[in-house]
Formats: structure tokens, sequence, C-alpha cells
């Protein structure tokens, strides 16, 4: 029998078994489809080589009117703006202590601090910053006390423990005569509550099964029992950032200094009035420049004040440049998130999808009800692309350019079936646009941490999977390249993306594409394949050994597990592959595990087109 030539069909279809598969790629790990064949996606290098605290939730870039650039960080412990080689902490201060309000503790021979501060509110891991304060007579000198401090632990609402330092980060361990108190001169400034870094049942929907009970039905909403989520937008040149079911703060760009001052809440600006206390989410319109709150508590029955309290169906605006109206949500439960498109602004509940629109004087904003029946997984998993809005539900996957469209998914089940309900508030939606792909990044099922991806291409309509952490992604625009949040050594850094075809400083580990199950011959006699003339593109570092596996699998049931009958490597040059393979039906793999590696595949990506195979007639023995 002559050589058969497979070219398969672009994307990942998972959907039904190995076998009704056949034609397709059936599975793969760090490969997107481009032109209808499959290659390894681009790597990551850390943007900068800085690290922050906290998990990032959130990345937002935008320029000052003097031309820099600027990129907001929010994380589950802090608040950033990156510029240059450093990230600035902007975190906002929740309350500053009288002078002598706090005092210290010290134990002869421990490093443990007790400090008192009456109704302090803090938290354990929340930052406090001292100042004032003097030397407690030994070690512990008045440079070990006034800096900022992590709260180890909470002992009362009155003490809390913190574990002295010198400035280079260094322990201190107290002598006998650190008998003081610090004088009465310290003051402390309590940055705002730290957040949760996984989302914890039965602190509103979702408390139960998916979308169970009713808002609220566990205990109040407040940003202290939530998710740690960030939203974030630009106001001319300055910023907005809201934490979700808490404040909504500012950053003036020109008068503010980075590394020294911190944003506030939009509360203490000059002419503010009745300005949420709290809210879901913040955007700003795209038309007159409006903020816009999402979920936002309303104004009381005497309208003299904010009540406080959110309402989760609530959508509050301010006036052009400056508070002013507000509208209600009829359908659902909640607001789940909210996105700026074109001359509109979408906004999800939990059971429909409604369209926020300008329409002038006396009304300024009208809201319209596009779709009930849809809702969005999680506050981040809807995105902006070129070929309209798309997001992701509870019951797939959706795009949006006028009306509400389903969008066929070939991977759908492994997905959602594989999927952590109670943390898709993490889930969030990025966009590559260099490479025409929407996608998603999220926790499978037994994880509370992302730890995979799916995406889509809108143009060639095909999906891929893999598996990565990132916890928030901002595509190119001010850069020429994508960013995501992520952890390397147990810190926090950005990364940009589709840099190379590393992992940073590493080759990717478990880089593959494999085919559904293909009959060898009409399927009903066996089969034997002799050789292989693989078709696959070398690209990237030309310096070091090109080279990659071939993997030839087969079984003669599909009730059967696949029998790996050779892994070979292969290169370039590589004219042919010799095998010894027999079986009814057949995978192919090819992958790029470099897990172990020395470093021979440094730099080198791949592409792969058809494949050849030599099968012949044969007997089972």
């Amino acid at each position: 029998m002559p050589l058969q030539k497979y070219i398969f069909n672009p994307g990942i279809n998972k959907e039904g078994t190995d076998y009704t598969a056949e034609g397709g790629w059936f599975d793969g790990n760090l490969v997107r489809f481009r032109k209808g064949l499959p290659e390894k996606i681009g790597g990551w290098v850390k943007y900068i080589t800085a690290s922050f605290v906290g998990t990032g939730r959130k990345l937002f870039g935008w320029t000052s009117l003097a031309g820099t650039k600027l990129l907001g960080v929010g994380t589950t412990k802090k608040l950033y703006i990156q510029a240059g080689t450093n990230y600035n902490d902007i975190t906002p201060i929740r309350a500053t202590t009288g002078a002598g309000d706090v005092t210290f503790g010290a134990t002869d021979g421990s490093s443990s601090i007790n400090v008192t501060d009456t109704a302090h509110g803090a938290a354990k891991g929340d930052f406090v910053t001292f100042s004032g304060a003097a030397s407690l007579g030994g070690n512990v000198v008045a440079a070990v006390l006034n800096q900022e401090y992590e709260i180890d632990s909470i002992t009362s609402t009155s003490v809390y423990v913190i574990t002295a330092k010198d400035t280079s980060g260094a322990t201190v361990t107290a002598n006998s005569s650190d008998s003081g108190n610090g004088g009465g001169s310290t003051v402390g400034a309590y940055q705002i509550n730290i957040g949760l870094d996984v989302f914890v049942s039965g602190t509103g929907w979702g408390a139960s099964t998916w979308g169970a009970g009713g808002w609220g039905s566990s205990s109040p909403l407040s940003s202290l029992n939530q998710l740690r989520l960030w939203s974030m937008d630009s106001f001319g040149e300055d910023l907005i950032a809201n934490v979700r079911a808490g404040r909504i703060y500012y950053w003036d760009t020109s008068a503010k200094t980075l590394g020294t001052d911190r944003a506030v809440d939009i509360a203490d600006l000059t002419g503010a009035n009745f300005t949420p206390t709290a809210a879901l989410q913040v955007l700003v319109s795209d038309v007159d420049r409006h903020v816009i709150a999402l979920g936002a508590d309303p104004i009381n029955d005497a309208a003299t004040a904010r009540t406080g309290t959110i309402d989760p169906l609530l959508i509050a605006f301010s006036d052009q440049e400056n508070p002013a109206g507000s509208l209600r949500c009829s359908a659902g439960s909640q607001i789940i998130g909210g996105l700026r498109a074109r001359q509109e602004t979408l906004i999800w509940t939990d059971v429909a999808l409604y369209s926020l629109q300008f329409i002038g004087a006396p009304f300024t904003f009208g809201l319209n009800l596009v779709n009930e029946g849809v809702s969005l997984v999680g506050p981040n998993a809807a995105i902006n692309t070129p070929s309209g809005v798309f997001w992701m539900d509870k019951k797939g996957f959706y795009s949006y350019q006028g009306a509400v469209q389903p969008v066929p998914c070939t991977v759908r089940s492994y997905v959602l079936d594989d999927f952590n309900e109670s943390q898709a508030f993490q889930v969030f939606a990025f966009v590559n646009k260099q490479f025409d792909e929407v996608g998603w990044f999220y926790c499978s099922s037994t994880n509370t941490v992302i730890d995979r991806y799916v995406t889509y291409n809108y143009v060639e309509q095909t999906w891929a999977i893999g598996n990565l952490s990132r916890t928030s992604w901002l595509d190119e625009g001010l850069e020429s390249f994508p960013r995501a949040t992520g952890t390397s050594s147990s810190s926090n850094y950005v990364f940009s993306h589709e840099t190379g075809f590393d992992d940073e400083d590493s080759p990717m580990d478990n880089v593959f594409v494999e085919s559904a199950d293909f009959d060898l011959g009409d399927g009903e006699e066996f089969q034997f394949v002799r050789r292989c003339i693989p078709d696959v593109k070398f690209t990237g570092n030309s310096g070091t050994t090109q080279t990659m596996n071939f993997v030839l699998k087969a079984r003669n049931f599909p009730g059967e597990s696949l029998t790996t009958d050779q892994t070979t490597a292969f290169t370039g040059s590589t004219t042919k592959i010799d095998t010894r393979a027999r079986g009814r039906q057949a995978t192919v793999r090819f992958e790029s595990d470099d897990d172990g590696d020395t470093g021979a595949r440094l730099g080198v990506g791949f592409r792969i087109g058809g494949t050849r195979l030599d099968v012949q007639p044969n007997g089972r023995r």
C-alpha cells in the first residue's frame, strides 16, 4: 500500500469519543491553530524583574498627558502603578490613628511584637505603616518600628502581632532592654483590608450549588468576604479603581507622586457629592465620560446620604465629568459584571444581559433588556475583540454583535465537566489579537487556583486547550505584546507573553498535540505501520538541536486503552522514521516534552503540516 497522507482537521475536538472525532485533533497543550495547522504557542519572560505582593487580579494600561506609560496592577493585597522598573504602591489608607494611639510590647528573645490599638479593625495579612515611634530600648530601635508591616495574627479587637525586622527585611530579636512601648507619638496608617485569594462559599451568591439561594443568603455582601477582584478604568489621564463590594478610589496622575502618594476615596475629592460608598464594579462611559458604578449603594429615603448597603441590581452614574442618577435592573438578583462595548455598556445579571446606552438629557442613560436566560460566569469573564464581545456563561460560550449568539464549542464538555464551579469568579477572559484568539483561564474541578485555559480563534473558528496558571491578562496595546500575572519561584510577576518559545529561561514542558483515533485501512483488518515521513517546520533558535518526539499509539477496539508502540525523536532534517505498530486504529502525537531537559530545545518552536504513514495489511499475532 502506498504512503497515506494525514492532514487533520484544525482545532481540538473532544465533544465525542476518540473514534468519532476521526480526522481531527483530540488533545493538546500549549499549542494553537493558525491557518489550519497546529503550532507551539509563544513563550514568556518577566516584564520587569521586580515582583509584587499578592495574587494579581487586574491589569490596566493607560498613558499620562506627558506620554508616560502606566500599568495599574490590582492584587489580593495591594494596588500598584508600574512605571519604569518599579511597582509603586498606591494602596489606599482606610484609617490613620492619632499620635500615641499605638503602643508596642516586646518579649526578651522573641521577634514577635504585640501592637495595641483600640478597635484597630485589622485582619491577618493586612498592612500597616508606623511613624513617630521611639526605640523600645534595645534591639528594637526606632528604624525597626517606623516602616511598613504585614500583620501576622490578630489577638483581639485591640491587639495584633507583627514580626520585627530591620530595613533590609532581616528578622530582629528583642532583648531584655526592649522594655519601652514606642513613646507617645506613634501613628499607625492602615491600608485597606486585604481580600480573599479564593471564593469562599456562604458569603453571598454561589453559597450552595451554582447560584443557589438569594443574594447574600449567608452573610452580608462585603469586600472582606468576597474574592478580591479589582475593576479599573481611566478618567482622562487619571485612574479609577474599585475593590469588588468595596469603595471606589482615585489616582490623580498629575497631582500625585509615585512612590510617595496613595490613591484616595472618591468621596474625598473636592466637589464630590453622594458618591457611592460601595460598588461591585466601576467603569467610565465612552460618551461624555460618566463614571458608572454597578451594584452601588442607593441614596437613602431622605436623600441626604448613601445607605452604605449595596443594592446588587442598582446602576449609579455621575454627572458629566463628576453622581447624578441611577437605574435598576429588573431581572435577576445581582449584577455579575459589565463591559464597555461599541456605543453601549453591556451589563450581565445572574439571569440576563442588559444594554446601557447614553441618550442625553434629562435621563442621561437608557437601560434595555437584550436577552433573558444568559449570564456571566464571573465578573471578568467577558472581553471585547475585533469580532465583537465574547463571554463565558455557566452553560457555555457566547458572542454579541448587536444580538446574542451561542458559540459552537468542540471542547465544551471538557471544560464544563471538569470545572470548579465554586471558583467561577476567578474566571477571566482574555484576547490575543495578534493570533485572532479569545480565551478564558479557569480552575479545574480539583483546584482552587487557576490551572487551565481554553481559547477560540474567532476568525478560523477553532478551539484549543492547555494547562497554564495566569490570574489576569492585558492584550497588546501600549506594548507590542500581551502581559499577564503569574507566579515564578513563589513570587508574583507580570509576564510578557508571545516572546520567544520558552518558559522564562527554560524550555516549556509538556507541549503536545495528539490526533483522534483513525482507521488503519478500513478499520476491519489489522494493519501494520512500518514508517512515517514527518512534515514539521521548526522555528525560533536555529543554534541548538531542533528536535521533538513522534509518538505512534494503536489499539484494536475503541474500548481498549491506547498502547504506545513507539516514541522517536526527530529533527528538521529527518527524512523518515521507521516504526513497528499494529492495530485496527491508531493515533499520532507530536510532543516537545522538555521536562528535565538540559536546554537542547531552548528557544525552539514548531509547526506541524501533513504526516505520511506507510500502512500495510497484517494479520493479528
